[in-house]
């Protein structure tokens, strides 16, 4: 009873925050992975690009992750401003996989928000490399060179455009916990969400801790796989409580 009045008081305190919000148009948008992704434009959880889509039927358009739970609760909260929400995640893709598209999927459409999540492909990908090259070391220090070349070509096209970063994620439940080399995937991921954050204070961008709030959650979890559940994707509640992180995140954001 006393963890149903708190969240009942924290979705009260949101909603009275999103009504007082004076902007009446506003682009935001969501560009990462398949935990973006969710299907938006009916790809059926294929890697197909933005441009193959389906960009009228509404039913499909944000898809079903977080992003989706972000966006209709500002559209269902503030139906009479003109706020536009874009969905750009796209399944498997790695850091270098967005910037050949950033041009199309990010800049053309000149948001005034932007949340970036990616990072646990690029940990995939150098992994099935090295199964053939022992030898072979993941470069960090080109992976942070690009993502903070992404976002400087964000603020040279408009310097007061609101970034947020979020931190990518890895979990030992499901497939991915059982894996023989599973610590090594953790401590990859984890130095890339320490990039992340990194980044997001020097460009004094919103930095979103998912790592850390699904280790808390995983912590006390009632079951396994009850908030991510193959190491890798959130279940329902689990993009429930991203989305709730974002929106607090966001609020904070607007006031600055």
């Amino acid at each position: 009873m006393k963890q149903l009045l708190i969240w009942a008081l924290l979705v009260f305190s949101l909603l009275a925050h999103a009504q007082q919000t004076n902007v009446k148009a506003c682009r935001v948008l969501f560009i990462g992975d398949s935990v973006t992704d969710g299907g938006w434009g009916r790809s059926g959880g294929s890697m197909k690009p933005s441009n193959e889509r389906n960009h009228t039927d509404l039913n499909h358009i944000y898809g079903h992750s977080f992003m989706m739970l972000c966006a209709t609760y500002y559209e269902s909260c503030m139906p009479d401003t003109n706020w536009q929400f874009f969905n750009r995640g796209i399944s498997g893709n790695t850091l270098a996989q967005i910037a050949q598209r950033w041009q199309s999927d990010a800049l053309s459409l000149k948001p005034d928000v932007v949340t970036i999540l990616v990072g646990i492909n690029d940990v995939y990908e150098f992994m099935k490399t090295k199964k053939s090259n022992p030898d072979s070391t993941f470069d960090f220090t080109s992976w942070e060179k690009q993502y903070r070349s992404l976002l400087d070509s964000l603020r040279c096209g408009n310097s007061n455009i609101k970034i947020m970063i979020g931190a990518p994620f890895i979990s030992n439940d499901g497939k991915k916990g059982k894996l023989s080399n599973y610590a090594e995937y953790d401590s990859m991921v984890s130095r890339l969400a320490a990039i992340t954050k990194s980044i997001a204070h020097d460009y004094n961008a919103t930095f979103l801790p998912f790592n850390s709030m699904f280790a808390q959650l995983i912590a006390q979890q009632p079951r396994p796989g009850y908030w991510i559940w193959d190491g890798i994707h959130p279940t329902p509640a689990g993009h429930r409580r991203m989305a709730d992180l974002w929106i607090k995140a966001f609020e904070e954001t607007a006031k600055k």
